[in-house]
């Protein structure tokens, strides 16, 4: 997450000694308008999140679940349209310097489709639970948005396209 968020709400870790955390979150239309511009969106009419960070390990797993609404620009027909977008996630964080961040041994990473995440590294004690939120908000994203409907009806030209064909209509004699 390069950018800064513009929407924060930091829980910090030793606020978990008491227990779990839970946040409800609801940007203003300001901040949702500067999320929709970070995600590439036309605009973010809605976003409401309700996430739950407790310990974890030496750190603190935040889980949680957002439902939105997206206005995306149709790939096909280039009209805007508004669709719900919701998903759930859950992130487990550890402080830097905890034995549960390595990347394996000798600072090498090691790709095992089965095997769980490794936990994110934190900057110092604060998770910033919004930037989760918008982090998995675009991953739920479309790539290619297309409106409900729309139909991509592609015709091939009905004349021969090959380049020898354009040579043929130079060398023949006009009439």
């Amino acid at each position: 997450m390069g950018e800064a968020v513009t929407w924060p709400r930091v829980v910090r870790l030793h606020e978990l000694a008491r227990g779990p955390v839970t946040v409800d979150l609801a940007p203003d239309p300001e901040q949702r308008a500067a999320i929709a511009r970070r995600l590439g969106l036309r605009s973010l009419p809605a976003l409401t999140a309700r996430v739950v960070v407790r310990a974890w390990m030496d750190g603190a797993e935040v889980s949680g679940r957002f439902d939105a609404v997206v206005e995306q620009v149709c790939g096909v027909s280039l009209d805007p349209f508004e669709q719900p977008v919701a998903g759930d996630f859950v992130v487990q964080a550890v402080p830097a310097g905890s034995p549960h961040a390595a990347a394996g041994e000798g600072g090498e990473l090691e790709l095992d489709p089965d095997a769980p995440d490794a936990p994110d590294v934190l900057d110092g004690d604060a998770i910033d639970v919004a930037g989760y939120v918008v982090e998995h908000l675009g991953l739920e994203l479309d790539p290619f948005p297309r409106k409900p409907g729309a139909v991509f009806d592609y015709a091939a030209p009905e004349t021969d396209a090959s380049p020898f064909a354009a040579l043929k209509k130079l060398t023949e004699p006009k009439a």
